[in-house]
């Protein structure tokens, strides 16, 4: 017997910056009695929703997080207490964000929902360093990938077939994607734009080329963007 008395909103929190959230999303925090974010929101992000009750439910590489099937109790627990759940995720619900296994769940247990867009990374970062993913006669296709998989499963090494290629959480596994790709033929100097951080104080982002990734990173600290591809090229000054 479904015991739900709540709606639950999967919003999408953008790459980072708070004033980057749509303002749909910021209205529904606003309003929200309570907020499970994942681990890449913000302190500032949170600011949004002072009067909410605040749980983590972290989702973040290389560090410690809650198993998918806990978040998802968490979420169908909450709708039965609270009136208007927000479940909070960095960049958009639909991309990389796990939403299959939410909705499947909220679905399951016949609680209602809604998804609110968000800004993805892969948007943001091309923004922040003035490159367009596309470019007439250069660039008409982007692919959005990861290499990261689910527990025991193998890693995708496939290499999509795109003009440009941004992959999410980047790190050393952009590193072997590299090697892969000096492996399958692309040419050592095809442009290569790393952002980390991408939208916040602490932004970085650097040029190279395919070589010099495959030869490595430098440590990060944060989520890490890799964009490829000729339209990655730095613009001839006029």
């Amino acid at each position: 017997m479904n015991t739900a008395t709540g709606k639950v909103y999967l919003i999408g929190a953008g790459p980072g910056a708070a004033d980057l959230i749509t303002v749909r999303g910021a209205r529904l925090l606003a309003a929200a009695d309570v907020v499970l974010y994942d681990a890449l929101v913000t302190s500032e992000m949170l600011e949004l929703c002072p009067q909410a009750v605040k749980i983590p439910v972290g989702k973040r590489s290389g560090q410690r997080s809650a198993a998918q099937e806990h978040i998802n109790q968490q979420m169908l627990e909450s709708a039965t207490k609270y009136q208007l759940v927000v479940r909070l995720k960095g960049g958009d619900p639909m991309l990389f964000g796990r939403a299959d296994e939410e909705l499947t769940a909220l679905e399951s247990a016949g609680v209602t929902y809604e998804i609110v867009p968000g800004i993805t990374t892969a948007l943001a970062a091309a923004a922040s360093v003035r490159q367009p993913l596309t470019k007439r006669g250069i660039a008409r296709s982007v692919a959005l990938f990861t290499s990261s998989t689910a527990p025991g499963e193998t890693a995708d090494t496939r290499i999509p077939e795109c003009d440009t290629l941004v992959q999410y959480m980047g790190g050393k596994e952009a590193m072997l994607t590299a090697q892969r790709m000096l492996t399958a033929n692309f040419p050592g100097n095809l442009p290569v734009i790393i952002i980390e951080n991408c939208s916040r104080p602490d932004e970085c982002s650097q040029a190279m080329s395919l070589n010099d990734l495959a030869n490595g990173l430098p440590g990060s600290t944060g989520p890490v963007l890799v964009m490829m591809g000729e339209a990655m090229r730095a613009r001839k000054s006029s």
